[in-house]
């Protein structure tokens, strides 16, 4: 073993203690999806520059990359430490030794965020229907508002017959004034994680309306044998003043029940001088809003797409995150979230009230794996078994879960 290595042991220890800890598979986005550890992120030797400098900020965190023995992690840390970054070592034996230790490994992308999903419903209990009995409802007419809390870009591609787009992180911010207490709200998104979360906001939110969440979202109505929409372009408005005022309230009675606290612009300029902490702001914003105005150094990071894939924008485990918006809605419940995740997590005080201000978007997109799902047009069936597949991965790393003693996401291990 070089000086550059840890041990699968002394992994599992850093793992479970206070301090900070950045896990990177440096593979191959396929290898990475095949197997890998619950909270590695994914940075490729070739992304290393660029991504490095967004996801590990801080170049004196404790970073540990991991690869199956194909040489790809030695080649990041060659990167990472010539380019700034102080403590870099590689896993000894690579996810192997890993797994001989006796430790779990998880296939798939956005593995945290889909795993805690799971788990929010199964603690939260929450509603769902079938595909089945929504077509059953939308043909009988029952008054019936749906939601998809999938990004608009994925509402335009397929969306469930009369549904309407609005984000996970602007649900809150826009339900107010969709509410018909006579009418249930339906939330989906592509499988489960964004129609859990989704729902839960709603019903967190206090919401005076039935909330259920949509059972296997789009995937799940294709099973059924149901027909998607495509090419659709009607989204929740944005909130009236009074809606608004509505969804702010609700907000500050979901920060008092889920202790989310705001910090002063002065304390975030104290924390970006910390050298032994790692920062990262995020405006939960729309990325229209963020492009016409946002403040310096405050990455885009739609709220509901912020839970939705952590991993793609915060993978050292113990870093400090702080949330702006315009009016606390969107920041407030995104940060309950993550604080029930495991995050350090606050909202700025004042938010986006004052300047200065940057305009556009400049930052480059993150290689980040991405789920893909086998698709033939010419074969139904491959399609279908693929989506099936995919609900039931979902669905089993609760199993994963249960059995993994370093996957506790909050220090109380609610779930």
């Amino acid at each position: 073993m070089s000086l550059a290595a840890t041990t699968a042991p002394e992994l599992a220890d850093a793992i479970v203690d206070e301090n900070e800890l950045a896990i990177v598979d440096a593979r191959d986005h396929d290898a990475y999806s095949q197997g890998h550890l619950l909270w590695a992120g994914s940075i490729r030797p070739v992304d290393g520059h660029h991504t490095g400098r967004i996801l590990l900020p801080r170049f004196s965190a404790r970073v540990v990359i991991t690869d199956s023995g194909g040489g790809e992690a030695e080649a990041l840390r060659e990167i990472l430490t010539s380019n700034g970054w102080t403590n870099v070592s590689v896993l000894d034996g690579g996810i192997h030794s890993w797994v001989e230790e006796g430790h779990e490994l998880y296939s798939g992308v956005n593995v945290p965020s889909k795993l805690f999903g799971e788990l929010v419903e199964r603690h939260y209990e929450t509603p769902h229907v079938s595909a089945t009995e929504l077509d059953q409802w939308i043909n009988e007419k029952r008054p019936i508002t749906i939601l998809d809390s999938r990004t608009e870009r994925e509402f335009q591609r397929m969306s469930i017959p009369t549904g309407r787009s609005c984000p996970g992180g602007e649900l809150v911010h826009r339900a107010f004034d969709l509410v018909d207490q006579a009418a249930t709200i339906v939330v989906n998104c592509a499988g489960r994680t964004r129609s859990i979360l989704g729902a839960e906001s709603l019903v967190r939110a206090g919401v005076p309306s039935r909330v259920i969440a949509l059972e296997n979202g789009t995937m799940g109505w294709e099973l059924a044998g149901f027909t998607l929409d495509h090419g659709k372009a009607v989204t929740a408005p944005a909130p009236t003043p009074a809606g608004r005022t509505q969804a702010s309230t609700a907000a500050m009675e979901v920060a008092e029940r889920f202790n989310v606290v705001r910090i002063s612009r002065a304390m975030v300029e104290s924390w970006r001088a910390d050298r032994s902490r790692t920062l990262h702001l995020f405006d939960v914003r729309t990325p229209d809003e963020y492009e016409r105005g946002h403040l310096p150094d405050f990455r885009n990071a739609p709220g509901g797409q912020l839970v939705q894939a952590t991993d793609e924008y915060v993978i050292t485990r113990g870093a400090r995150i702080v949330l702006a918006d315009d009016d606390f809605t969107r920041a407030t419940m995104t940060a309950s979230w993550l604080l029930e995740m495991g995050w350090e997590t606050y909202v700025l005080e004042g938010g986006i009230s004052d300047g200065p201000f940057e305009s556009g978007n400049n930052e480059l997109p993150l290689n980040s794996p991405q789920v893909v799902l086998p698709y033939d047009p010419g074969d139904v069936h491959i399609a279908r078994q693929a989506m099936q597949e995919y609900l039931d991965w979902e669905v089993a790393l609760v199993d994963q879960y249960d059995r993994d003693d370093l996957a506790q996401f909050t220090p109380n291990g609610w779930a």
